[in-house]
């Protein structure tokens, strides 16, 4: 006889044994006034509340109002959308974009639209889930290969049966800030005829000129064979996400990407907030640097290698240490992030920190004591 058992009694099980484990999750609510030290958002710039952002968002809400009303392909794309598109397309070097509603959805379009069944998608191991997910999502053959080991990426691309390939990875990897080997890469990808997805998410606005991406730094920028996704939330201060490349990537996407064709449009107000952090990056491109550079003080401060990126990352290996570690720092004024399974590894769980580029002396002087507070009592 069949045991009967209420259809949602496994999800409490379930729930004791992430709690068990050091892996259950709260969302905190921030207030207007929260006074901690902020080393845990992607406002890297320090753009979020910059008046000239905040102006042009409200500025937008007054003349498009509060939403986009609808599907790109409907109502949802205003003249903002298109300027906006323009002014990303030329500042990391692309020959167009096109806007969606979040990085996610621009990795899931991108990916989805530009594979499918006969096609071979690699994805560097560590990819955001957004990549991850994209490809799940895509019905190619999958391979997951190891950044590290490009004989193994190329005996795939050598091998293969498919006539087209993508090869899809983070240029900044958001849980320990480390680089991918773009060069060696896409020079794999165009011996072997593969097309190379570049996610910006986390170094827009912190590598390259004017924090123009590490695809531009390393001379990549416009290759026909190379697309870049990025997201809006982090360096520009606001929301959604983008794909940059060559026009005929852009007309694809909008005829046959789901996420594009049936997402409500991207509100006018983040638009809007997205080109005015933007304006505010090309007039002051010191800031990219300047987010560097409180990276290193960060770096410093916990007796880390020299980051190359705004992200900062403290391996402690256990997930409640990790989390105990990352509440403590709050409680003395310091907010950080804290990543654990299925963020990262298992048995890496670890403080993440990110820099900001208005980080002030007399933060550092803060943080320097609760860090090293927090650190000596993760090892006793």
């Amino acid at each position: 006889m069949v045991s009967r058992v209420r259809t949602l009694d496994w999800l409490t099980e379930a729930a004791n044994t992430r709690r068990t484990l050091g892996l259950h999750r709260t969302p905190i609510a921030r207030r207007q006034d929260d006074s901690v030290i902020d080393l845990a958002s992607n406002d890297y710039l320090g753009l979020v509340r910059h008046p000239e952002v905040v102006d042009a968002s409200c500025a937008a809400v007054r003349d498009w109002g509060t939403g986009s009303t609808g599907s790109r392909l409907v109502t949802g794309t205003t003249t903002l959308h298109c300027e906006l598109e323009s002014e990303l397309a030329a500042f990391v070097g692309a020959q167009s974009g096109l806007v969606f509603s979040s990085g996610y959805t621009a990795n899931l379009a991108v990916v989805s639209a530009l594979s499918g069944r006969g096609a071979l998608v690699m994805s560097d191991s560590a990819s955001h889930a957004s990549l991850v997910d994209a490809c799940r999502l895509s019905r190619a053959r999958i391979e997951v290969f190891d950044r590290a080991d490009l004989s193994a990426v190329e005996r795939t691309l050598q091998t293969r049966q498919e006539e087209r390939a993508l090869l899809v990875t983070d240029s900044v990897f958001s849980a320990d800030g480390d680089l991918a080997p773009l060069t060696e890469l896409h020079a794999l990808c165009r011996k072997y005829s593969a097309l190379m997805i570049v996610d910006e998410a986390h170094g827009l606005g912190v590598r390259g000129d004017g924090g123009r991406g590490l695809v531009h730094e390393l001379g990549l920028h416009g290759r026909p064979d190379l697309v870049i996704t990025a997201t809006l939330s982090k360096a520009l201060a606001s929301q959604g996400g983008v794909v940059l490349g060559p026009p005929a990537v852009r007309e694809h996407l909008i005829d046959v990407a789901r996420p594009f064709i049936f997402d409500t449009a991207l509100a006018p107000a983040a638009v809007a907030a997205s080109r005015a952090a933007l304006a505010v990056l090309l007039r002051e491109p010191m800031r990219a640097v300047a987010v560097r550079e409180r990276a290193q003080d960060l770096a410093d401060i916990v007796g880390v290698a020299e980051p190359e990126s705004a992200v900062v990352s403290v391996v402690l290996g256990d997930a409640i240490e990790a989390y105990e570690a990352a509440q403590y720092a709050r409680s003395q004024g310091v907010h950080v992030g804290c990543f654990r399974p299925p963020s990262v590894p298992e048995g890496t769980s670890r403080l993440r920190l990110t820099a900001r580029a208005t980080l002030t002396e007399d933060d550092l002087t803060v943080v320097r004591e609760v860090l090293g507070s927090v650190l000596n009592r993760s090892l006793l």
